[in-house]
């Protein structure tokens, strides 16, 4: 065999190994390639992407064969005389015309996806995204139900520089406490915005990707064909901890949407008896100490951390001015509305848990002020008074 037909030889099994290698359906290539997903846009995300690869490799396949034939048969030692022509004025129209016919080509399919993708007219349901460092708030338009979710991987694990953490799980890192409930085969409409700074709701399962952007609002849709959960990620930037805020999506069928929709309403109403309770109960200073711990455990060690002395840009609570010589009120605002990277703990926490944690920052490291804070001034500051 000439040297010639080894190298097409070898140039033809490369390509077919990477093509093979994209098609293939074993998990191990997975990483490899876009997923096909589960709804219609992202079936045709993948199709047009697995169809223009194609052209990408015949295209590469050609110019490269191309190149070694050159290489090899007008080599010094076979020519040692060169040639004499500049250029061929028809292999420049061939290499020009051939890769317009390709684009016009193409560009019919992806320009009519592009409209179907942002097209989000008759949407059976809204659902409104909102990104905060660095979780993500939901909010059901058409059934009144809003919560919060956060990373519920333990603090422990992503900490654990010295590796003496348990094992990991499969979905480090990927795994919420609130997960995002939808029914399959309805058209959901999603209204994507930021608290902050910019945010990219991403869920590769569905081909939807839409930056949440602070004073606007972004729309796109999905429409889920298959039950599952599904997850997917912060994909902008959004400062230190922009690897902690995944997203998992439970697609269920109508019928168990219906009674999870009924559960979170019920939730919700017994959540609202319990924080009426607690707005007229008077805490003891040991009450609210036990569960302002348990919530700054949980809400606020991973920035100011365990003891209270801070980490990096977040700054100490252990003798902080905030804890230690403002006012009571003002702590409480603070935590309430929110400043720079600390989000509103006012949207997301009862008033009795509010006024618990502030009452645990002001006591706790030695701060020792004997402030508390009842859940019933935590209403009234919320109130403006």
């Amino acid at each position: 065999m000439s040297l010639l037909k080894k190298v097409m030889s070898g140039l033809v099994l490369f390509v077919s190994m990477i093509m093979g290698s994209l098609w293939a359906a074993e998990p191990e290539y997975s990483t490899l390639n876009l997923r096909p997903g589960v709804t219609d846009n992202s079936q045709l995300v993948y199709d047009l992407h697995m169809e223009v690869v194609v052209i990408m490799f015949a295209v590469a396949a050609l110019v490269f064969a191309a190149i070694l034939f050159a290489v090899i048969r007008f080599r010094k030692s076979k020519n040692p005389n060169p040639a004499k022509f500049s250029h061929s004025t028809t292999l420049e129209i061939i290499w020009t015309v051939v890769p317009m016919l390709i684009l016009i080509y193409l560009t019919k399919p992806a320009i009519s996806l592009l409209l179907d993708m942002e097209d989000t007219s008759k949407a059976d349901m809204t659902v409104q995204v909102t990104g905060i460092q660095w979780k993500w708030k939901y909010k059901y338009l058409d059934s009144d139900i809003e919560f919060i979710s956060s990373l519920s991987t333990p603090a422990e694990q992503y900490n654990d520089y010295e590796r003496n953490a348990a094992e990991k799980g499969e979905n480090y890192l990927l795994e919420v406490d609130n997960e995002v409930v939808l029914p399959i085969g309805k058209k959901i409409r999603f209204l994507i915005t930021a608290d902050d700074v910019i945010h990219s709701w991403w869920v590769p399962d569905f081909a939807v990707k839409m930056d949440a952007i602070p004073g606007f609002v972004n729309e796109t849709w999905a429409k889920i064909n298959e039950p599952g959960i599904y997850r997917g990620v912060c994909a902008e930037l959004c400062g230190r901890l922009h690897g902690f805020m995944p997203i998992v999506v439970r697609a269920v069928p109508q019928a168990e949407y219906d009674q999870w929709v009924e559960k979170k309403l019920a939730e919700k109403a017994e959540a609202e008896r319990l924080a009426a309770e607690a707005a007229a109960r008077s805490w003891s200073m040991e009450d609210l100490m036990a569960q302002g711990k348990e919530v700054y455990e949980a809400k606020c060690a991973v920035c100011h951390q365990s003891n209270g002395e801070g980490l990096g840009t977040f700054p100490a609570l252990k003798g902080s001015k905030v804890a230690t010589v403002d006012s009571a009120d003002d702590h409480a605002r603070l935590v309430i509305l929110g400043l720079n990277a600390m989000p509103k703990f006012g949207e997301e926490l009862s008033d009795a848990d509010l006024a618990a944690v502030v009452t645990y920052e002001r006591n706790a490291w030695g701060n020792d002020t004997g402030d508390t804070v009842q859940p019933g001034r935590i209403a009234e500051l919320k109130a403006g008074k």
